[in-house]
């Protein structure tokens, strides 16, 4: 989608901290940072959000997304603290970027609940 900041990273036409590639996942830094460590993993492929990934094809992104966020965790060295993957669906759970993307948070104690 030409007009998605996150698919315009996965083109490689805006610049990002990249922590990892798969075939189908990237993971990067959040500019925004609300932990001491925050990456974000998207699909390379356009999906809105975690309500669009349906069906079969759908779920295995999904598991496949989530697999992969839990080893960019392993790698950044969070397995011994602990960490949150979270997801937001629409604006009034503070998606503001319509792509899926899941944000590993760790690095510090997180409360709850995070709202």
């Amino acid at each position: 989608m030409a007009d998605c900041l996150f698919c315009r990273i996965v083109a490689g036409e805006i610049p990002a901290t990249i922590v990892k590639r798969s075939e189908d996942a990237v993971a990067f830094r959040d500019i925004d940072a609300r932990a001491p460590t925050h990456v974000l993993v998207i699909p390379m492929a356009h999906v809105a959000a975690v309500r669009d990934a349906r069906g079969r094809e759908g779920e295995q992104l999904l598991g496949r997304l989530l697999q992969f966020a839990a080893e960019v965790a392993t790698e950044l060295g969070l397995d011994a603290g602990g960490y949150r993957i979270v997801t937001n669906t629409g604006k009034d759970a503070g998606q503001s970027v319509d792509h899926l993307h899941f944000h590993v948070l760790g690095g510090r104690k997180l409360g709850w609940p995070p709202g």
